[in-house]
């Protein structure tokens, strides 16, 4: 106790202890904040696959087509989480991560057939050009916003957030 403190060392010494924990959520909303090249290259591929099926292929050729969509959005899904410096275990993950990524395929899957029933009276080649073109915008413009709003919810959870009482007044962010 007889030593001087420096209020600048101590500072430096409480980042370099933080709670590890509290990284894991500075990275989460860091990643969910930037690097939207995951979204526009998923975009793009829903994008290709909706148009190509414009092409009126046979039944095999659809399956094929289908087949080769979800390989590339499984590579795609790989190299972006062999990218994040995060690696979460399930329990991570909110529910209201889960309800957004929910959401997010009720909203897309919905648009697409919503789209394609509107366009069903046009030629093929246009319906599902138009078709594909609506259904990668209302992707890329709900996958941010919902991404960035459900990754603000991997803060607060944790054990005083799992109801012992305690308050968070905020002081502290």
């Amino acid at each position: 106790m007889g030593t001087p403190l420096d209020a600048e060392q101590a500072w430096r010494d409480l980042q370099r202890i933080r709670v590890p924990q509290e990284r894991v959520y500075d990275e989460v909303e860091r990643s969910a904040a930037g690097g939207s090249g995951t979204t526009w290259a998923t975009a793009a591929l829903m994008w290709l696959f909706l148009a190509g099926l414009g092409l009126d292929l046979p039944g095999w050729g659809v399956g094929l087509v289908l087949a080769a969509y979800v390989a590339l959005l499984g590579v795609l899904a790989v190299l972006d989480n062999r990218r994040s410096r995060v690696r979460l275990h399930h329990t991570r993950c909110t529910p209201r991560m889960f309800g957004t990524f929910v959401a997010g395929a009720v909203v897309t899957g919905g648009t697409v057939l919503l789209t394609g029933r509107l366009v069903d009276s046009l030629e093929p080649m246009p319906a599902s050009l138009i078709q594909a073109t609506v259904s990668a915008t209302v992707f890329v413009l709900f996958v941010g916003p919902a991404g960035r709003w459900a990754a603000g919810s991997a803060r607060g959870r944790g054990p005083q957030a799992a109801g012992t009482g305690a308050t968070d007044t905020g002081a502290d962010r």
